[in-house]
């Protein structure tokens, strides 16, 4: 009796928990990549993440009720206040870690979805909780806390410049 057949599938759980140990599957995100017009060039929005105040795009996991470029909206409107029409297609995707509440990160696949800016509300759900920095795009590149964020927005320069 070959190996693979002697296992119950009691030890089939046993089996992926124990490969779950050395191979961890990427998570999805969904980020907007908030757009406005500024005087010399677009602006992009960055926002502090809640613990380190690092700049990131908004941010967050997919919602199971919405389109991905709808939970785009949704993130951008929770951690910044900010409506506007997201592009129902993804611009791309980057690498990056989710850190977690216990010190430990997980690795991360985001899904940008950029979103015109319409405007720009005064309170919001995590108002108080981040900062919202609209820069022009070039120092957005600067200032993104995220290598490969940084590495996306120069590959998506004519998009959004």
């Amino acid at each position: 009796m070959s190996l693979a057949k002697s296992y119950t599938a009691g030890d089939a759980t046993w089996l992926q928990s124990f490969v779950g140990l050395f191979f961890k599957p990427t998570r999805l995100q969904i980020a907007a990549l908030c757009v406005r017009p500024g005087e010399t060039e677009n602006e992009i929005l960055l926002v502090s993440t809640r613990d380190t105040g690092r700049l990131i795009l908004p941010k967050g996991w997919p919602e199971p009720h919405q389109q991905a470029y709808e939970t785009a909206s949704t993130e951008a409107y929770e951690e910044a206040g900010v409506l506007g029409q997201a592009d129902t297609r993804p611009m791309g995707t980057f690498r990056s870690y989710k850190g977690l509440g216990n010190g430990s990160k997980i690795r991360t696949k985001v899904m940008v979805f950029k979103l015109q800016f319409e405007k720009q509300l005064k309170t919001f759900p995590e108002i108080g909780q981040r900062q919202c920095h609209w820069v022009p795009f070039s120092k957005g590149i600067e200032l993104a806390d995220e290598y490969a964020l940084k590495r996306f927005l120069r590959r998506h320069r004519m998009e959004i410049a």
